[in-house]
């Protein structure tokens, strides 16, 4: 198995356990689709890929409808997505995504994290070129087969198709994300969530107090409310 079959493995339900927190990310999701591409799924292949994304959460259909509504207000404020790189103790990169309407807050906002956690905030650049950035999809496992898939995804740009116990994953470059949806609708494959990822090139093994020091940082991140995603360098693998 390949990179994002282990990071994958080493992630699962470790981040995004609360519902809450998951329920937030989505609609900023919607907003920034519905200001992108308009309200309408059947048009908006972004949005329509946000509202498979509330199912495979169980995030209610109101909430869903609500949120798009909202988004199709005009006098509802946009986000904008921001990246944030630095350090960790122990020199492990952290790369965090965030979804603001106030860069200012945000900036302060993480500026403290890493300064509270004994981390250091980088400059643009720094540490992004450590991870690669990928799209991924899930499908239903029901009258497929991984490696079939595989090779005929490959010219979509697929680099990796797996099975694990909630269906098949489809890992590819950041870029090919919409050439995928788009075949895989074509071919009436149901999507049960699709998303991005960055996936760290090279990890490193700490010690059990050096991961604690590190989950300090993390856990700070990921409860502010304008982060998406948090990425880092730090071997989460199971000995």
């Amino acid at each position: 198995m390949g990179r994002a079959f282990e990071f994958r493995k080493a992630r699962k339900m470790k981040r995004w356990s609360a519902m809450a927190k998951a329920f937030t990310r989505i609609g900023k999701d919607i907003v920034m689709a519905v200001k992108e591409g308009g309200p309408d799924p059947d048009t908006n292949s972004r949005l329509r890929a946000v509202i498979q994304n509330s199912k495979a959460i169980n995030m209610p259909k109101d909430n869903v409808d609500r949120a798009i509504k909202r988004a199709s207000d005009k006098s509802q404020g946009d986000y904008k997505i921001v990246l944030f790189e630095g350090y960790a103790p122990h020199g492990i990169a952290v790369l965090v995504e965030t979804a603001t309407d106030n860069n200012n807050r945000t900036v302060a906002n993480v500026r403290m994290h890493f300064s509270k956690s004994d981390g250091n905030l980088g400059t643009s650049g720094s540490v992004e070129f450590m991870f690669d950035h990928t799209c991924n999809f899930r499908i239903p496992a029901e009258g497929q087969d991984a490696e079939e898939l595989e090779l005929e995804l490959i010219d979509f740009g697929a680099e990796e198709v797996f099975e694990d116990e909630d269906g098949i994953l489809i890992y590819a470059p950041f870029e090919s994300f919409g050439a995928i949806q788009k075949e895989l609708e074509h071919r009436n494959i149901e999507i049960l969530s699709s998303g991005f990822e960055r996936i760290p090139q090279v990890t490193k093994k700490l010690s059990e107090d050096e991961v604690a020091d590190v989950e300090k940082l993390l856990e700070r991140l990921e409860e502010d409310d304008d982060v998406q995603n948090v990425y880092h360098t730090m071997d989460e693998s199971e000995d």
